[in-house]
């Protein structure tokens, strides 16, 4: 069809880049996967369907490839392994029980069907893994410190690699003749080489990023190079390349940590390659057979559908009777264990690449896909609201609390110092001035929390180095730049706090910011808000804003003020759950109010049919962080029950001078970005807006 289209690998690319732009907001409007959107887009422009993409040309087949690679990498990549260490004896148990029950279930169901030993065993293999599309809700529930939902977390990873080494086995004893040297020598070379990679890519990753500093795209280049080096060496071994993808995304898991490396990672991945395996997919579904096998073989897809929910749950009941969970918490589990998409996808078309199952055994994995991803969240959804909100175990001196900040500083004084008794309750508030119009309400905001503590201001600008220090733009700039210092220093005395002026000529403008505060021992960095941070370019490569969170070692105060900071008297408090970041951000809000007298509203928007006991135990729990804070301001707690949390805050916000924010990303498990409720209130916002960011938060 379209013939009129040249034959060029450019058209198929351009075509995959117009359906990952389009296809999954248009399914997530419907309230479906964008998932299943890339599925059925794939499907439509195949073979069977408008013929516009090729699943055998070589640019589908390397895409394909790249995107299967990256999914599991990313799936490796994104398992918390600090939460997994914390319950890691309940996580293998679990993960033991949710991958033998759906494998044992998946091997008769495939022998009464007359399959063989060894394709029995992959289809039982590929329903016992799963893939944590619920997670997002848990998240936002407020529920995902709930120890089932950190277990069901740990479990996939034992569940992911479990399913992959069978799948890595059953394809090499299909390749060549079965004996016990075999595969007692597949076995051995698996265990050398997840050796290799878990811990030589650690050591190495480590080194590198160590001397590299903060080099981040020969650190990116690194990390890619390390999962495609991953690849080719499972390969080497007659093992699957997602194999060697997902053991190098679980080896570089600690090295990059929550860092820009792995953002952009992860947003070069979901914006660009998982979507085009997805389409793949797509590709991939005979429409024929597929047809087929629902009329004439349905008893198979149904089986597994029925194998499937009944072995996750009786995973789930063992667990239960094991480590004595609630129901609740037992069905949130299992909903959680039910959806089949990364690694059951991609584990299913290396069995048919390799011949060792057939086409039907695929196109009801692909039944399966639809219906878990719709299901699992479902179920989800129903389930975890049930769940009591995770307390925030948040002891007193964890709370980010100014005094204490400060007397940490003084330990680090020269006994000696002739400054020590200013210093005894010095707060150090670091400026960024840049602009003309905003620079006074900068400097008026960091007068104010600067000086209850008696502290100093210091303001900063930064002036872009050049190659040769003679040039006559530099000189300009930093005149331009010591005019606006000049004036930061009269705003000082007017505003009767001690200014501490400083230029600085650096390479990079966010690392001249954070290095200044570190070396002025700052407890905050204020700056001003910039327009571009949504824009393509700064979330491929990152901003001023997002670059000095990243590294700064202090909490980080971006402001758009509409007046000036006395006049904001009345404060509004987004707070999803409790968290220590999130107690962070109340101590900041509660530290700003006493400075001026203001009232402050804290605001909870819970799901439409969240329970009143939740309610009542969630403002509880915000009553006793306030009370810990020790700064006598006037605050009230306010819930709203709605489900539409962004639109809840803006209308709200109306009544209001200031809206606090935290700073805050949300993926799914699957790689693709979703819309966050913060970016969505900041677009909207008719008032002045904190969005208070912490480092590597």
């Amino acid at each position: 069809m379209l013939s009129f289209f040249p034959d060029s690998p450019l058209v198929e690319f351009t075509i995959l880049l117009l359906v990952s732009l389009t296809i999954p907001p248009l399914f997530e409007r419907l309230r479906l996967p964008g998932l299943v959107g890339l599925l059925v887009a794939g499907i439509i422009l195949g073979n069977d369907g408008l013929q516009l993409l090729n699943k055998d040309s070589e640019t589908m087949k390397l895409l394909s490839d790249v995107g299967k690679i990256y999914l599991m990498f990313v799936a490796g990549l994104e398992i918390d392994l600090a939460e997994f260490r914390q319950k890691k004896n309940r996580s293998l148990g679990f993960g033991l029980a949710t991958f033998a029950f759906p494998l044992l279930v998946g091997i008769a169901i495939a022998q009464g069907f007359n399959y063989g030993w060894n394709a029995s065993v992959l289809i039982g293999s590929l329903i016992a893994s799963h893939t944590l599309l619920g997670f997002p809700i848990v998240n936002r529930l407020g529920v995902s410190n709930q120890e089932s939902v950190i277990v069901t977390i740990g479990a996939t990873i034992f569940t992911d690699i479990a399913a992959l080494l069978v799948l890595a086995i059953c394809v090499s004893i299909h390749a060549g003749d079965f004996s016990t040297l075999t595969l007692t020598a597949q076995l051995l070379g698996l265990g050398i080489y997840a050796a290799l990679v878990l811990f030589g890519v650690d050591c190495a990753g480590k080194e590198y990023f160590r001397r590299t500093g903060d080099e981040e795209s020969n650190q990116f280049l690194f990390v890619l190079f390390v999962v495609f080096l991953a690849s080719v060496g499972a390969q080497l071994i007659n093992v699957d390349k997602i194999v060697g993808a997902f053991l190098a995304g679980l080896a570089v898991n600690d090295v990059v940590g929550r860092s820009p490396v792995e953002e952009k990672m992860e947003f070069v991945g979901s914006t660009l390659f998982i979507p085009f395996f997805f389409v793949s997919m797509g590709l991939l579904l005979d429409i024929p057979v597929f047809i087929d096998t629902i009329r004439f073989n349905f008893a198979f897809p149904l089986a597994m559908l029925a194998g499937l929910f009944v072995s996750k749950f009786l995973a789930t009941l063992a667990t239960k009777i094991l480590y004595g969970y609630s129901w609740d918490e037992t069905l949130t589990m299992w909903s959680l264990s039910l959806p089949q998409v990364a690694a059951t996808l991609a584990a299913a078309l290396a069995g048919v690449q390799a011949g060792l199952i057939p086409q039907e055994v695929f196109n009801t994995i692909i039944v399966l896909m639809f219906v878990t991803s719709l299901l699992g969240p479902l179920l989800t959804e129903r389930f975890a609201r049930k769940l009591p909100i995770a307390t925030t175990g948040v002891q007193t001196s964890e709370d980010w609390v100014w005094r204490e900040q400060v007397e940490e500083a003084l330990q680090q004084e020269t006994v000696n110092s002739p400054f020590e008794k200013t210093r005894r309750n010095r707060v150090t508030v670091v400026v960024s001035v840049c602009n003309p119009v905003t620079e006074r309400y900068l400097m008026e905001m960091g007068a104010l929390l600067a000086r209850r503590e008696s502290g100093m201001v210091v303001p900063l600008t930064i002036v872009q180095a050049h190659v040769h220090m003679d040039e006559p733009e530099l000189s300009v700039s930093i005149q331009r730049q010591e005019k606006l210092l000049k004036k930061a220093q009269h705003y000082g005395q007017e505003f009767e706090i001690r200014a501490n002026p400083l230029l600085r000529i650096d390479d990079d403008i966010a690392e001249g910011i954070t290095r200044t505060a570190r070396e002025q021992k700052a407890n905050l960095i204020v700056m001003g808000w910039s327009e571009t941070t949504t824009a393509l370019r700064s979330r491929l490569f990152g901003n001023l804003i997002n670059n000095v969170v990243w590294s700064a070692h202090c909490p980080v105060v971006v402001t758009q003020l509409l007046d000036e900071p006395t006049n904001l008297r009345r404060i509004l408090v987004p707070v999803k759950n409790l968290t220590i970041q999130s107690v962070r951000a109340i101590r900041f809000s509660q530290f700003f109010a006493a400075t001026h007298n203001c009232s402050v509203t804290y605001l909870h928007v819970c799901e439409a049919r969240t329970a009143k006991e939740q309610i009542h135990a969630f403002e509880q729990e915000i009553e006793q962080v306030l009370k810990q804070g020790n700064l006598n301001i006037n605050y009230r707690i306010k819930t709203i029950s709605h489900d539409q949390t962004a639109e809840v805050i803006i209308r709200a916000a109306r009544s209001f001078d200031l809206v606090v924010l935290r700073s805050l990303r949300r993926r799914t498990a699957g790689g693709l970005v979703v819309s966050d409720v913060t970016t969505e209130v900041i677009n909207s916002l008719a008032c002045s807006l904190i969005l208070f960011g912490e480092p590597h938060s």
